[in-house]
């Protein structure tokens, strides 16, 4: 037997053992396919007692075969009043969800069947209603999901576009699981080894190049916990979705731009400035990707109107928490600037940012550009990959240059904005350039979020997070103590070793407490 089996199958008999009042006494049931008119209702039942909606409500005589449809006539348990006929499918445990006996009845969808099945169920001995996410938090304690496997089932189930989908499901088969549950054995081990140490080191003939070989084995454990947090948020960014912003002067067409991603009128769009007051919020689905996108009042300080003047207040906080910068410009403008002569491209965008106020916001940290036609026209055949990067822009910001179709000489302009890769040249009025602008923003986005994967799994929440942050501090003291002096506290090592393996532990749920279990479970729906 592995070491991974059987710590996995202590946990189980731990969790049976910790749990066992509630799981021998109670038997719960309750609708497992949502609420509202439907087809087919699933009405599932999980505990010691399951077996009696069998007998009493299917008006079975002997156990049917398990995991196998069976049409029946269901009935009231005590007046024996036919109440549906339906499927009958019988799960007895441990080879189901929650590790228990489970019975599932498949009834019409109709609201009053439904209602007449769950209080028919109510009458039946020790069976009750399942309170939230109970499902789920039975099969925890069972042993059939792990802490991280209960998150990525709850994340499967809200899932809104395909790519949460697939991270979440990756998450719930264990991709995570796999990974931390690997470098908490490597932590056990390494323990094993300073103990040994410790113990026998002197009557044993331990070989002193034990030390060195822990020393490695948690240097490079260590480096690559660091890597999975270096990940820029990706996998939380992906789960909770990316929030947009959309900026820029009053009567660019910002209100048009949300109303073309949305396909709908989203927004009040006028020719009179200042149209947009509040912030207009619409959750979206972009090319696969979860959207937060924010339409917000136009931003200029020339305004008296104190209600305005507040919107733009709270169009610079919306700027402040956003992950991705739409940045809408005049066409018109743009284009009379720059085939002018009068400013180059990087000019002109410079100027516009820096009279919205949004320097500090889109600009890298550090930079120094200072942009000029000499400059441009060097950089322009100079043939770089990015030129973007040299004016100093995020590279979380996309230019779209709104309003093409009131450009005259279009085709001049397009082939001046083709050297630069974050700007956009479209017209929300005509969609033209909304194919480009899509396949902008699905690059964007990528970048943005994770690319889930089963090999390289992301960091999903907070909560892990913030005890892998933790499982370095750990690793880190451990290894000074190493590093210090060649006669280290061994002891002290251990403990820090001991340390980080409980930050694991609390990831995986295989070191817990009853409040964080009851944050999570309850949010699940009723019926899992």
């Amino acid at each position: 037997m592995s070491f991974s089996f059987g710590f996995k199958l202590k946990m189980c008999l731990l969790r049976t053992f910790n749990h066992s009042i509630v799981r021998l006494n109670s038997t719960i049931y309750a609708l497992a396919s949502g609420y509202g008119k439907c087809g087919v209702a699933v009405i599932r039942i999980s505990g010691p007692k399951a077996c009696s909606s069998l007998f009493r409500m299917a008006g079975m005589k002997k156990y049917p075969v398990p995991r196998q449809a069976v049409l029946r006539k269901i009935e009231h348990p005590d007046t024996k009043e036919t109440l549906d006929h339906g499927l009958v499918i019988w799960f007895p445990g441990p080879r189901s969800f929650t590790g228990e006996n489970i019975c599932e009845l498949h009834v019409h969808g109709g609201v009053a069947v439904i209602s007449s099945v769950l209080e028919a169920l109510g009458k039946m001995e020790d069976y009750r209603p399942a309170e939230a996410g109970e499902f789920t938090k039975r099969a925890f304690y069972g042993g059939k999901l792990d802490l991280l496997e209960v998150e990525g089932l709850g994340d499967l189930i809200d899932a809104d576009t395909d790519e949460q989908r697939k991270q979440a499901l990756f998450q719930m088969e264990g991709a995570l699981s796999k990974l931390y549950m690997d470098w908490r054995e490597t932590l056990v081990k390494c323990v094993a080894h300073l103990e040994a140490f410790i113990d026998f080191s002197e009557e044993e003939n331990i070989e002193s190049g034990i030390l060195n070989q822990n020393h490695k084995a948690i240097s490079e454990l260590l480096e690559g916990i660091k890597n999975h947090l270096a990940d820029g948020r990706r996998g939380e960014r992906l789960r909770s979705g990316v929030k947009a912003v959309i900026i820029g002067e009053p009567n660019v067409g910002k209100s048009s731009l949300l109303n073309l991603l949305c396909q709908r009128q989203a927004a009040i769009v006028s020719p009179i400035p200042g149209t947009t007051r509040d912030i207009v919020e619409r959750p979206l689905n972009i090319q696969g990707f979860p959207v937060l996108v924010s339409d917000t009042a136009g931003l200029r300080t020339d305004t008296q109107d104190l209600i305005e003047l507040e919107g733009v207040k709270r169009a610079r906080e919306c700027v402040a928490s956003a992950d991705l910068y739409l940045l809408v410009a005049d066409a018109v403008e743009f284009s009379r600037n720059v085939l002018s002569k009068k400013f180059s491209v990087v000019e002109h965008l410079r100027s516009y940012i820096e009279r919205l106020l949004l320097s500090d916001v889109l600009f890298q940290k550090g930079c120094k550009f200072k942009a000029t036609m000499e400059g441009y026209v060097k950089r322009e055949n100079s043939h770089l990959p990015n030129p973007v990067d040299t004016m100093g822009i995020r590279d979380n910001c996309l230019l779209i240059v709104n309003k093409r179709d009131l450009v005259e000489d279009f085709n001049h302009m397009d082939s001046i904005i083709q050297n630069f890769p974050n700007i956009c040249f479209v017209s929300c009025k005509t969609n033209d350039g909304v194919m480009e602008l899509m396949a902008k923003l699905k690059d964007q986005l990528s970048s943005l979020c994770a690319n889930p994967s089963q090999e390289n799994p992301t960091i999903t929440q907070s909560r892990h997070r913030h005890h892998l942050q933790n499982c370095v501090i750990s690793l880190e003291s451990c290894l000074n103590l190493y590093e210090e002096s060649e006669d280290c506290d061994v002891v002290m090592m251990v403990e820090h070793l001991r340390q980080a393996m409980r930050c694991l532990g609390k990831i995986t749920g295989h070191v817990s407490t009853e409040e964080i279990l009851d944050v999570i479970f309850s949010s699940f729906c009723i019926g899992k």
